[in-house]
């Protein structure tokens, strides 16, 4: 049976993460996350960065604010259940430093790719994002 209401609490919870990670609000995007998270991000089907724990996700979240001068995640469809929720996502950002794949400072980077998050009650144990 579907619980309506905690889908909406759900959804809310997503919308302030994407917001705060589009403002580099690292207090905002951890707010409802939960002390065990794993964060999980994929590219081309291979997971290249993976932490587990807030203490960890925090680390990495702050380290990733120096690699671009801006970025901004575009929520462009949802898919809702009673503990999961996916998003598909645009993503556009303004380097700030040069990458190892040959991008330089300035040069925007856009890819598409979809985000999920998982529920227990009401913290995200597990993000897993894939592009």
């Amino acid at each position: 049976m579907r619980n309506i209401n905690m889908e909406h609490q759900h959804k809310e919870i997503v919308e302030h993460y994407v917001r705060s990670y589009n403002d580099f609000d690292i207090a905002g995007m951890t707010k409802n996350l939960a002390e065990h998270v794993v964060f999980e991000n994929m590219s081309n089907g291979t997971v290249d960065l993976r932490t587990e724990g807030l203490a960890a996700f925090k680390e990495q979240a702050e380290a990733a604010k120096s690699y671009f001068t801006h970025r901004q995640q575009t929520i462009e469809s949802w898919d809702i259940s009673d503990s999961m929720i996916s998003i598909a996502i645009s993503y556009q950002a303004i380097l700030a430093i040069d990458f190892p794949n040959g991008m330089k400072v300035g040069d925007t980077l856009s890819l598409t790719g979809t985000s999920t998050f998982e529920f227990e009650n009401s913290q995200i144990v597990r993000i897993t994002d894939k592009s």
